[in-house]
């Protein structure tokens, strides 16, 4: 069945003339319902286009979460690190603080025994890392990622080499004899002397200590046993290697109680004061030998 038609008419006023505009009524009904659908059409892309980007949003808002998240993580655990060895700083820095007879000693040795003990490491020295930890406010994640990574690359060449000086230091400081061997007085000094025997001229090659017999004969800084036993002029004799090129001598003992090749430690009792040996009475007769050469003990023991 045909779709009706339906005519148009247009007049103008002006002439008279006349105009027939005929049409089917289907056809018109489908250009209509086009055009008004138009601006529905326009409107539901606009949503779809709306509801995607917000999808969008969402989506990427979601990724800088978990980015955020992740960097937290990151930043906490490498801050903790920091600290962590921060805080091993400090330690090694405290246990770097020599006793005061232990220091004084080590100041008077001389400079290519510290230097060659030291091994050229460098002291303690501090490290600044407030600059560094604080990033600038345009600095990027992962330059900040970055700056601190950094940081605990350099915190951890600098624990290595603090700790390696500390350990020197410490090895030298426990190598130094700086304690005195026996608790007595001071008979007889190093260097030249009138000799207590025969009354020549005669040079003392350490100190005399006089203490009642018996008294208790300490080693002076740790070392290993080289010999303990009869040594001519010198009596019962121990002799201790403490290494840097240090060894000392305890001359004249009554009684040895260490034997060669055990290891010593400072304080540790080692003999008993005697007279024997070439000697006029009980006394310790005490020696430090540096690379052979024997030096005034009284440069490295401590004031009692």
């Amino acid at each position: 069945m045909s779709s009706p038609r339906y005519s148009l008419l247009i007049a103008n006023r002006q002439t008279g003339s006349v105009r027939r505009l005929t049409f089917a009524r289907r056809p018109a009904l489908i250009v209509i319902a086009s055009i008004l659908s138009i601006p529905v059409l326009i409107g539901l892309g606009a949503r779809w286009s709306a509801r995607a980007e917000i999808q969008s949003l969402e989506a990427s808002n979601a990724a800088l979460h978990l980015e955020n998240d992740s960097y937290k993580v990151a930043t906490g655990e490498l801050a903790l690190q920091i600290s962590t060895l921060q805080g091993a700083m400090t330690d090694l820095t405290d246990q770097a603080q020599l006793d005061p007879s232990s220091r004084d000693a080590i100041e008077n040795l001389p400079s290519m025994v510290k230097a060659r003990a030291m091994g050229g490491a460098p002291m303690l020295m501090p490290v600044d890392t407030a600059s560094a930890a604080k990033p600038q406010p345009d600095t990027a994640t992962a330059s900040t990622l970055n700056i601190l990574k950094d940081l605990l690359g350099a915190l951890e060449n600098r624990l290595d080499t603090v700790r390696t000086g500390v350990e020197r230091q410490q090895a030298l400081a426990a190598a130094t004899p700086s304690i005195w061997p026996v608790i007595g007085w001071l008979s007889s000094a190093f260097g030249s002397r009138q000799d207590p025997i025969n009354g020549g001229a005669d040079f003392h090659p350490g100190l005399d200590i006089s203490a009642e017999y018996g008294t208790p004969v300490k080693a002076t800084a740790d070392g290993t046993i080289e010999t303990a036993g009869w040594m001519g002029d010198y009596g019962n004799m121990i002799l201790v290697k403490h290494g840097y090129g240090m060894s000392t001598k305890y001359g004249h003992l009554s009684r040895i109680v260490v034997s060669a090749g055990q290891t010593v430690h400072r304080g540790q009792i080692i003999g008993y004061v005697g007279a024997t040996g070439r000697t006029t009475g009980a006394h310790l007769h005490y020696e430090i030998l540096l690379n052979g050469e024997r030096i005034n003990p009284l440069k490295l023991l401590a004031r009692q």
